[in-house]
Order: structure tokens, then sequence, then C-alpha cells
């Protein structure tokens, strides 16, 4: 196994052995990871040469290109930590990166949010499933496991 893969598998939180049976576990999607990076770049391509008209700038043509050099760049740069954020659902719970722990009993509402994986609890707190492959059926087997 190469040490991508190894620590790919390593960030995905995975609750004891003994502990709740694991029911589902997602991975942030890399068509999708790079499909909204590229959406981002044009949309805040059009922005800046929206920006440069309206400042009479003659230079139009540098905006798109800023736009694309730096968001691309930043989605290089942070693409493995983004990557390696998975999730695991429990019998109990759901489990995301950063130590996160959801109770499923305290899950309020599931819903898709932009092709992203929207989770709201009671008390109001709100966690998100980033770049799934397509997000309603884990929309749907999240809430199929609700109580």
């Amino acid at each position: 196994m190469s040490d991508s893969r190894k620590s790919r598998k390593a960030a995905i939180p995975d609750p004891a052995s003994d502990g709740p049976r694991v029911l589902a576990r997602w991975m942030p999607d890399r068509r999708s990871f790079w499909q909204r990076t590229f959406y981002m770049a044009v949309i805040f391509g059009f922005v800046a040469v929206w920006t440069l008209y309206l400042l009479d700038n003659p230079y139009l043509w540098t905006a798109p290109l800023a736009a694309f050099i730096a968001v691309f760049g930043r989605a290089a740069y942070l693409k493995s930590e983004i990557l390696a954020q998975g999730w695991v659902m429990t019998e109990t719970t759901l489990n995301g990166p950063q130590g996160r722990i959801v109770p499923l009993a305290s899950v309020a509402e599931v819903k898709s949010f932009l092709g992203d994986v929207v989770i709201v609890t009671r008390a109001g707190e709100k966690h998100l499933i980033k770049y799934p492959a397509d997000p309603e059926p884990v929309v749907r087997r999240i809430k199929a496991a609700l109580p």
C-alpha cells in the first residue's frame, strides 16, 4: 500500500473494534473536488474581470489568469488534506474528521446543499460532509439510520 493511501486511511476516524458496527464510510471524491475547484475559479475570474472593468483597467486578461492561478494553487496545496477527511457512520454515531462525533439521536436534519451533505443537530450544530461523489445516496443512507 502506498504512503498516501496509508495516510488517507489513517485519517478516517474509526470507532473501536468492540464498539458499534460500522454501517458506512464516505471519503471525498477527487473528481468532485477538482470539478468544484474549476467552477470556483471561473466564478472568481468573472468577478475579477468585472471589477477591473469597473475600475477602467485596460488589462482585463490578467483577472481570469490570476483567479485560476490562485484557486488552483490553493487546491493543489490543500488537496491531500481535504481528500483525507472522511466520515464513518456506526449504528449510533457519525464520526468525522478532527474528532467530530455526532450522535445519530441528536441529528435533526440531513440535506444536500451545493453538492455537499449538511448535518444539523437539535442543538444547532452544523457539520459538512464535503465532496461526496453523489450526495443524495449519502443523505438517504443517513436518514435511514436515524432513530
